[in-house]
């Protein structure tokens, strides 16, 4: 699904969604040269695996926070975690390296990630800034209205304390 596809299903799903264009962005530090709207609302997104690479893991959190692989592991009870490649990223997600976000679940035919949101990203104003598939736009949406649409499409979604 790319970005005029995602739009597409935003609209017909009638969600409320506002677009920012930008330059191609590889990571959170290309935003802060960029005028963004809702800048406390920006996810910052991770797509890690577990060293089996059975199990695949999407985690966004308030784009300001680190994520301590290792306690994110003791806190899921998962096995040890690292990055997952490129090609891990293209074949699941059809995503490339910049561009990763939780709408790239729509994606993911076998719904075999699991989805790991940041609860702050559901606190007011409740919206988040993802790319839509594409790393030179960002869409921003409500946080609820993104959960649904990936519980919709058959993902597993979790809210936790990032």
């Amino acid at each position: 699904m790319n970005k005029h596809e995602v739009y597409a299903l935003l609209k017909e799903r009638d969600f409320w969604f506002e677009v920012t264009e930008h330059e191609a962005v590889y990571d959170m530090d290309a935003l802060t040269n960029i005028q963004m709207p809702y800048p406390d609302s920006q996810a910052k997104n991770l797509f890690i695996r577990d060293d089996k690479k059975r199990n695949f893991y999407l985690v966004s959190v308030q784009g300001d926070k680190r994520v301590d692989l290792k306690a994110f592991q003791e806190q899921h009870g998962t096995r040890h975690l690292s990055f997952a490649s490129e090609k891990y990223l293209h074949n699941i997600l059809n995503l490339t390296p910049g561009a990763v976000t939780p709408l790239g679940l729509l994606n993911d035919a076998d719904c075999t990630v699991q989805f790991f949101l940041d609860e702050d990203l559901l606190a007011e104003p409740g919206v988040i800034g993802v790319h839509p598939n594409d790393n030179t736009a960002t869409v921003w949406m409500k946080t609820a209205d993104l959960i649904e649409l990936i519980e919709d499409h058959g993902n597993a979604v979790t809210v936790f304390a990032a």
